[in-house]
């Protein structure tokens, strides 16, 4: 990509969920891109990132990939469903997903474990500035 650091790779996002076939190994390169941009973008780190930080957008890079690609693919075991509603008579079935376009987002939790999207407080005077105070030495 544009020189842009991943900090997740497919591997890594193998390891904290399950082996992916080689269709979702390179739909998965590109979610993991596409979540380092999202993660500086609203998440700058700092210059030169800790290890902390590193380590952090390297588990929400996984977890943003993950909840993209668990919405309607096949043997997700119901991960990503929020509500699943079944009828007898006549066969009705319905299931709503929690994220069913497949879009990268940070939770709560996400925005916790990287420090941003905290309520900052400061103030701001309304007054204007005082006149610089010029010291005048007067010769004795």
């Amino acid at each position: 990509m544009w020189g842009c650091v991943m900090y997740a790779t497919v591997a890594d996002l193998e390891a904290r969920w399950r082996t992916l076939t080689s269709d979702e190994q390179a739909r998965a390169g590109v979610l993991l891109e596409d979540a380092a941009v999202r993660l500086d973008a609203l998440c700058a780190p700092s210059v030169p990132p800790t290890s902390q930080e590193l380590a952090s957008r390297l588990i929400v890079s996984c977890e943003m990939v993950k909840r993209a690609m668990v919405t309607g693919s096949s043997g997700s075991g119901g991960l990503g469903v929020t509500s699943v509603q079944q009828g007898a008579g006549p066969y009705q079935e319905t299931v709503q997903f929690s994220n069913p376009t497949g879009d990268l987002y940070l939770t709560k939790a996400d925005k916790a474990l990287l420090g941003c999207g905290k309520q900052t407080a400061f103030t701001v005077s309304m007054a204007p500035d005082p006149a610089p105070v010029t010291l005048v030495w007067w010769p004795l």
